[in-house]
């Protein structure tokens, strides 16, 4: 049976978080993740996850001085003390809430100081999550949404991943994003999958609802229930109209 996950940083932005869990699982959802829900109290996740049943899968890292361009901080040299409370916040808030993820956000950079810079930030990470039995995720962006985003490729995280050489950093897989760097979806999904940590969806090219656009996600859908994926999928989309109205894929592709 597929299992799906709202994504609350795109779905529901208009409640507040704990009502938006409990609005997702109203919806039939079977689990939920967000990005960032620093500024809600931890307790309030809490119940709102006991009271639903649901978990958590994951959050983010900040990204850090948004006004300024910042879209994440681990792979920015110079910035080392910024990321690693970063990572120490996400990994804390994660441990309190019960989510077994963390998306280590990598940030605007390139060449070998980052990736050195990049790769010692995710071994900290590494070892603050396995003491959690949190695993760390990272994801390759698009450079159309994310440009000058230092990780863009499957292969670039999954070399990453190999040289780092910890059992708990996973790659996530997100098909908008890698349908427009790369695309082959089924021979990535088929190669990688014991490398991946979480998968999400949204129509390409305009992140709405994923029953549209380049992608036939009813194939890929089959394709990980072939591959024995038994994980929710994440939801990350943007909604063409309101949460509600664009919902029923979800009936579709159950």
């Amino acid at each position: 049976m597929l299992l799906f996950s709202a994504n609350l940083g795109f779905l529901w932005q208009e409640l507040p978080l704990p009502d938006a869990i409990r609005t997702a699982k109203a919806a039939g959802f079977d689990a939920v993740e967000c990005h960032y829900p620093y500024d809600v109290p931890v307790e309030a996740v809490r119940t709102a996850l006991s009271e639903t049943g649901l978990s958590m899968l994951g959050i983010n890292t900040i990204c850090g001085d948004v006004a300024a361009g910042d879209n994440g901080l681990a792979a920015v040299p110079g910035r080392e003390n910024e990321a690693r409370r970063a990572i120490e916040q996400a990994i804390g808030y994660a441990r309190a809430i019960g989510a077994p993820n963390v998306h280590v956000m990598a940030g605007k950079a390139a060449g070998e100081a980052a990736r050195t810079t990049y790769m010692a930030n995710l071994r900290h990470a590494s070892a603050l999550a396995a003491k959690a039995g949190i695993t760390i995720l990272i994801e390759p962006l698009n450079r159309r949404d994310a440009p000058g985003y230092f990780l863009q490729t499957s292969e670039q995280a999954l070399e990453i991943i190999e040289a780092v050489g910890v059992p708990n950093i996973k790659l996530m897989f997100d098909c908008y994003h890698l349908q427009i760097m790369q695309g082959d979806l089924t021979r990535r999904l088929q190669t990688y999958l014991n490398s991946i940590g979480h998968i999400q969806i949204a129509s390409v090219p305009d992140r709405r609802e994923p029953d549209h656009g380049e992608i036939d996600y009813r194939y890929i859908l089959r394709l990980l229930e072939q591959l024995g994926y038994d994980r929710p999928i994440g939801a990350e989309y943007r909604p063409a109209t309101s949460t509600e109205a664009g919902l029923q894929w979800l009936k579709d592709y159950r």
